[in-house]
Formats: structure tokens, sequence, C-alpha cells
């Protein structure tokens, strides 16, 4: 499984944040086709309060890279992405790469 990892850092208000990724950026982004999985994180202090580095993590997954690819090339890809210039004051980092299970 592929996925690309999307983390924002903390933004100027983490309410706006939330409120605005709820309500218009994960809609926007339900348009892309050809995604097997999403999943959405936010994240809490350490123990001892320590506030996280990061406000959200997004994993968006496909069978191959060449098929995450295709999505984020897509026109709503593309506006998806271009999204985040408005709400992501904290800054977005994507980090892509190939997932495999570890046994426990």
């Amino acid at each position: 499984m592929y996925r690309v990892t999307d983390l924002d850092g903390t933004p100027s208000s983490t309410q706006d944040f939330d409120r605005y990724y709820d309500e218009k950026h994960i809609p926007l982004a339900q348009r892309m086709a050809g995604l097997t999985g999403w999943t959405v994180c936010r994240f809490d202090p350490a123990p001892g309060g320590t506030p996280p580095q990061y406000h959200c993590l997004a994993e968006l997954y496909t069978d191959i890279r060449a098929d995450l690819e295709l999505v984020l090339e897509s026109q709503a890809g593309r506006e998806a992405t271009a999204d985040l210039d408005n709400f992501a004051s904290g800054g977005a980092i994507f980090l892509f790469g190939e997932e495999r299970e570890v046994p426990v």
C-alpha cells in the first residue's frame, strides 16, 4: 500500500483550522477519485502537557505510487492541495512512502 502523509503545523487558530477542515476541506478532498483509504488524526499534548509539534495528520492511500500521483494530479487533487493555503497557516509537510506492516 502506498501513501502520502500530510503533517499540518500548529495554525494561528486551531478552532478556525478545525472548522474549515471539517466543513470545507474534507468535502472538497472527497472528490478525489482513486483513493483506497484516508485517515485523519488531530494531535493531543504529550503526557506532562508538552504541546504537539503538529496539529493534524492526514494519510491518503492507494495501491501503488503511480495511482497516488494520478489522484494528486487530477483536477480535484490540485484543488484540494491548493486549498491548504486557505487554512494551514502553520505550514504543511508531505511525506511519500510505501507502507509495510510489522508483525507484533
